[in-house]
């Protein structure tokens, strides 16, 4: 397929931009201290050195009560502003375009001092607001403007006004958070003032500065917005001076989710649409668009004249580039898992990426090229054997991968059949591409032995894990599946089904047995998204989910099944349990399986789940016999992976793990 279209260039106000690839707005942690600007600059540049169109930074708080957490991110002075010409310069540098984000969180601030439109207190932080006086309002809307004139001073070539997903002008936006009786509120009409002002007074400041404006298209909560107070809001910002939108998609307290695993790939791309027909300057699309093909059809569709990706553009900061080269199919895909960018930014982490793990540490984790092209030999081509052998590949290494399998993925490939993670299997393709292109040799249906990697010159084992098999009477029962078994495909399973044990695999397993698949309208329906011209901000009744079976999903833990999950996507995987009906319990032990079905004993009481078949999601056990035997012998042999740590399966480690290793070869 070709990308003509995206890889147009496009002219918005002053500012021509090389192409259609916005690299959006995502919050990395770099942004809030001086000390990481190095970090922070090298982070951007990587993205611009790779093609990318125009880049959209983090957010930057207008005002101190703005900041998204103590002494976070913001651009208030000149000091600020002088300190990101380094930014600015070093983006340029490399051909590329820049916008600095302008955020205040209002209620969603992490602080005690976070002011909002009204006290409502925002069920995802600790911290009710004060509410903004009316003279302070109007203090804030000049303040965003400001802070837009000393992006411009800072060299920034546009800016962005967040203006969605429950931030402080979403909330001055909708009933739900605003119940002012003053001019900034009590009428939809007055609610609009604050973002109109904040546009109008940029305007007038900066001149005809590309300013991007973030609509909220759908907010997704009780008494959000309407599609005519949206559209509504979008022509009075056009009349203010918008340059372009970039469109967002529900609040972050919102229970419906819309970018994770779970959310079909431009599951949006019709509101946007809807937007576009409604409004004469640029569009830009967001949210689940993750490869330049999806991208193209949304453009040629006449959906959107943009497509903004941020978690696309951490997985691989040379999307534009590989995708004007015809090399498409060695694009790192980002596969909406959460795990290392948002999971770690909403526990004040430094964001990186699962697929990627040098996002944010490129002056630390540093892949460079090698004097003398040692041989190195990589057993097991899970996750951490993949990335070790494509890592050191790409310095310049000799590498031999030793796979015993016929295929390469070793437990990637098994999460691959859960629904929601089919993207996973564009990792493996991205794997197996870079090892073509680099040369490293393949070897599947091969068991390595000591003997055979005698001679190279450091050994790398990635043999991965086996699922354990708990003591328990009757584990050996015919009823009884292993998960891996289960998700290969090379066992079936009856219509009730008892899962033990109830960490991530169990929860995966849970939601493969009961899944029906359906369309992005069935989709829709089951998470309650409705059409916003009918159901204020998108928000409807949820149709029930279908089920393909009776699952019941027990552990030995007395907490809550689905804790420890992630934090910024945990919450969907147990509501697509709840959805589901699986049955969940907790605090039990287990007694024995027999022809009965599994019997537990619960809170003292013993229990008899009658069921078909028992899948046993247990844990699992490292293998590392190899590994034992090389390392009295071999100079240079690594651990890594599961066969390091088989704790819970863990692919940010084991990816992070084998490029770490590979780095220091």
């Amino acid at each position: 397929m070709t990308h003509d279209l995206l890889l147009s260039p496009i002219t918005l106000g002053p500012l021509t931009l090389r192409n259609r690839i916005v690299m959006g707005s995502m919050h990395t942690g770099l942004e809030d201290a001086p000390w990481h600007l190095d970090r922070f600059t090298a982070y951007l540049a990587e993205r611009a050195r790779g093609g990318t169109g125009l880049i959209v930074t983090g957010g930057y708080a207008p005002t101190k009560r703005g900041w998204l957490k103590p002494f976070g991110s913001e651009m208030t002075n000149r000091v600020q502003a002088a300190r990101h010409r380094r930014v600015t310069d070093a983006v340029h540098a490399e051909g590329g375009a820049i916008a600095m984000q302008v955020l205040h969180a209002g209620r969603y601030g992490y602080h005690p001092f976070q002011v909002g439109a009204s006290t409502r207190k925002s069920p995802i932080t600790p911290f009710k607001p004060s509410a903004l006086s009316s003279k302070g309002v109007d203090r804030t809307a000049t303040a965003f403007a400001k802070s837009v004139a000393l992006a411009q001073r800072a060299g920034y070539d546009a800016v962005e006004v967040m203006g969605s997903e429950g931030y402080l002008i979403n909330q001055f936006l909708a009933a739900r958070t605003n119940d002012r009786t003053d001019a900034w509120g009590g009428t939809a009409t007055k609610r609009m003032r604050f973002p109109i002002e904040v546009v109008r007074r940029t305007r007038e400041l900066v001149g005809d500065f590309p300013v991007m404006y973030r609509i909220s298209l759908l907010d997704l909560v009780e008494e959000g917005q309407t599609w005519e107070e949206t559209v509504e809001l979008a022509h009075h910002l056009e009349e203010a001076g918008v340059t372009v939108f970039n469109t967002g998609i529900g609040w972050h307290e919102a229970r419906i989710p819309t970018i994770i695993t779970q959310v079909p790939r431009g599951a949006w791309r019709d509101v946007t649409a809807r937007l576009k027909a409604a409004v004469s300057v640029p569009v830009c699309a967001s949210n689940r668009i993750n490869t330049p093909d999806l991208a193209e059809e949304i453009l040629a569709a006449g959906q959107a004249d943009m497509v903004s990706m941020a978690r696309p553009l951490l997985a691989d900061p040379e999307f534009a580039r590989k995708t004007a080269e015809g090399r498409a199919d060695e694009i790192n895909t980002c596969i909406a898992c959460n795990q290392a960018c948002l999971d770690h930014i909403f526990v004040n982490k430094t964001a990186s990426c699962l697929v990627n793990p040098r996002a944010c540490r490129e002056t630390e984790l540093v892949l460079g090229p090698v004097r003398t092209a040692a041989s190195v030999a990589v057993v097991g081509a899970g996750p951490a054997g993949l990335a070790t052998a494509v890592s050191a590949a790409e310095r310049g290494l000799r590498v031999t991968l030793f796979e015993a399998g016929s295929e390469v993925g070793g437990q990637f490939r098994l999460a691959m059949a859960v629904p929601g993670k089919e993207d996973f299997a564009d990792t493996l393709r991205y794997y197996t591409r870079r090892m073509e292109v680099l040369g490293v040799d393949v070897r599947l249906g091969t068991r390595a032995d000591v003997a055979a990697l005698g001679g190279f010159d450091h050994v790398v084992v990635a043999t991965g894990v086996t699922p354990r098999v708990p003591a328990i009477e009757g584990i050996d029962h015919p009823t009884v599946v292993s998960y891996a078994n289960l998700l290969n495909g090379s066992a079936t399973v009856g219509e009730r089904v008892a899962v033990i044990g109830a960490g991530g695999i169990g929860v995966d397993v849970s939601h493969f047995l009961t899944h029906v698949e359906t369309d992005l309208d069935g989709w829709k329906a089951q998470w309650g998204v409705g059409d916003p011209s009918l159901h204020r901000g998108g928000l409807t009744e949820p149709k029930p989910r279908p089920v393909a079976r009776q699952v019941t999903l027990v552990q030995r833990k007395e907490t809550p099944i689905g804790i420890g999950l992630g934090k910024t996507s945990g919450w969907a995987h147990r509501a697509v349990l709840k959805q589901s009906g699986v049955t969940q319990v907790s605090g039990a032990s287990y007694d024995r399986i027999d022809d009965a079905g599994l019997h537990l004993t619960v809170g003292g009481e013993h229990r008899l789940v009658e069921v078909d078949h028992v899948v046993v999601c247990a844990g699992q056990e490292s293998v590392r016999d190899l590994y034992d035997a090389l390392a009295a012998s071999h100079p240079s042999v690594h651990l890594v992976g599961g066969a390091d740590v088989a704790a819970e399966l863990d692919a940010k480690r084991a990816i992070k793990q084998g490029t770490e290793v590979a780095a220091a070869l």
